[in-house]
């Protein structure tokens, strides 16, 4: 039977989970994501998991944070004043933002501490410093 190599195009679903078990993201319900290994298009240790699998496989993997999205970066974390902020938002721990570059490409961020004037915002990618496991179904080789 045919197993996955690199380069290959899949169909896999997925269930990725952080290690107290809370799932983070499901392909369950939308259909199975279809990605061609090797582009850069999914974190090294989801790709180096569908390495050798057979089609109808299942199987459960665990990512370390160094092959998912690393440490949390320190100087990823940026103080700016709120009236840089929209007009109409009551900044909150947690709320998400979007902020685009000056390249014209988007960055989330989120709000993690709300001073009197200023605000903290966060543009580490959310599971950055986490362990992760992913149940893992290849559905189809393309």
């Amino acid at each position: 039977m045919t197993r996955v190599k690199p380069d290959d195009t899949v169909k896999v679903h997925y269930t990725g989970k952080l290690k107290n078990g809370q799932v983070f993201d499901s392909s369950l319900e939308r259909g199975p994501l279809e990605i061609t290994l090797g582009k850069g298009m999914l974190i090294p240790g989801f790709e180096k998991g569908l390495l050798n699998m057979q089609v109808k496989e299942k199987k459960t993997i665990s990512v370390p944070k160094e092959e998912a999205y690393g440490d949390i970066i320190t100087e990823l974390f940026h103080e700016v004043e709120i009236n840089q902020l929209p007009p109409d938002l009551t900044p909150e721990i947690g709320m998400a933002l979007m902020a685009k570059n000056q390249d014209g490409t988007e960055r989330h961020l989120r709000i993690t501490d709300v001073k009197d004037h200023s605000v903290v915002l966060d543009a580490n990618h959310i599971l950055a410093g986490q362990d992760l496991t992913f149940d893992l179904e290849l559905v189809e080789i393309l």
